[in-house]
């Protein structure tokens, strides 16, 4: 166990999904291993939610300690997120009244990201928050993700396009570290499974051609029925047979039950052709992205990790809307058709060469290790001011101004 010193800083990690711990993995490796960090890992949200697939235990395969856990959500998969919200905030309140950390690491958008932050700022505890600065037009997401940006005294954007952003947003240049994405990160260091681990892992004959499959609903204020939106992409499935489709559970939006059983029910309806797993974990589905034939879906990573692995990938819909799309993304409306045939067009021999083009904004070397330099120094007794100076120039591979 690490031997605490009285100038340890203690860093309150929070992780309440499947796909923002691994993203967070490496940096909570190396705030754990520091000599001048505390590590404090608080878990909470889908991660200790049944009917999410109950994700923490991934977390304790990793080893490492948790410091607490708290449970946000009901057995209620309709409830409002406002009251979500309102209870998160009650719960984080007595933890940080009762476990006051010297900062907060935060991770991306989601709204009980948002209600953490809420909390840490109403009782002055600084914030760092990673993946500011960029934009979704299609969810929710991205007024939460500005919240918490305006509250934090700390920024870690993934690319020079969202450093920019945030000092056009008053954000002080000497605040924003450049530190490149960490989902890059991860595809470049983690060990990947072999295809025959991948069959034997999930159950599943992935031997052949496969698409990875993963879908949300959308949450902007204009967004249709979640249950209409997924039956055009079973649809469109259902007519491009010529890959195996390997499908993942939504996340805990409002709707995201409804898209998670129609996609259940459809794997279910097409044995031999379809499989249905809540959740992979980050090492199997950082594996079964390297090996797919094709990624299809309206989530994050489909933007934002596929051009390293240069695979070829379907954005359904609005909600990354805004985000940089690579050349291996293709972009389609949310309806059969069209669907069906912008997958055509990505297992095409024609774009496989496109794919391959594709060229990753998001390189940052060593983006774990550059976060967990900064939050050792950085300044946080510095008051917040609002910045109206010159954007500068940002390198993800310096992780400073050039």
């Amino acid at each position: 166990m690490k031997k605490l010193r009285c100038d340890m800083r203690t860093i309150c990690i929070v992780t309440a999904t499947r796909a923002e711990y691994g993203l967070l993995r490496p940096v909570v490796q190396k705030v754990a291993a520091s000599d001048k960090l505390d590590l404090q890992l608080v878990v909470t949200g889908a991660h200790l939610c049944p009917r999410l697939g109950e994700t923490v235990h991934e977390i304790e395969n990793d080893g490492f300690p948790i410091a607490a856990r708290l449970p946000i959500f009901t057995d209620d998969a309709d409830e409002p997120v406002a009251c979500t919200i309102a209870r998160t905030i009650n719960v984080f309140d007595s933890y940080f009244a009762a476990h006051r950390p010297d900062a907060v690491l935060l991770l991306g958008d989601r709204f009980e990201i948002f209600a953490v932050a809420t909390t840490a700022a109403a009782r002055h505890i600084p914030i760092a928050h990673i993946s500011g600065g960029d934009v979704t037009l299609g969810a929710a997401d991205e007024y939460y993700r500005h919240c918490i940006s305006k509250m934090a005294a700390v920024h870690f954007p993934s690319c020079a396009d969202s450093a920019a952003r945030l000092v056009r947003m008053g954000e002080a240049p000497d605040t924003v570290f450049c530190v490149g994405g960490l989902g890059d990160e991860n595809i470049r260091t983690l060990p990947k499974m072999s295809r025959e681990e991948l069959c034997k892992s999930t159950g599943f004959d992935l031997m052949q051609p496969f698409a990875l499959v993963t879908y949300h609903p959308e949450t902007a204020p204009d967004a249709g029925s979640p249950a209409v939106q997924v039956q055009a992409l079973c649809s469109a499935m259902d007519k491009v047979d010529s890959v195996f489709w390997l499908i993942t559970g939504s996340n805990a939006d409002a709707g995201g039950q409804v898209c998670t059983e129609m996609m259940q029910a459809f794997a279910a309806s097409h044995p031999g052709r379809a499989g249905f797993v809540q959740s992979l974990g980050l090492r199997r589905y950082l594996s079964a992205m390297d090996c797919a034939a094709l990624v299809a879906g309206n989530s994050s990573s489909g933007v934002v990790e596929t051009p390293t692995f240069k695979v070829p990938t379907v954005n359904i819909g609005k909600r990354q809307a805004g985000r940089m799309v690579c050349a291996n993304v293709l972009c389609c409306a949310p309806d059969a058709a069209a669907i069906e045939a912008t997958m055509r067009k990505a297992l095409s021999p024609a774009f496989a060469p496109v794919a391959a083009s594709a060229v990753s904004p998001y390189g940052g070397g060593d983006t774990s290790g550059k976060i967990c330099a900064v939050l050792q120094h950085f300044d946080f007794t510095k008051s917040k001011v609002f910045y109206d100076g010159p954007v500068p120039e940002f390198d993800p591979q310096r992780s400073v101004l050039v």
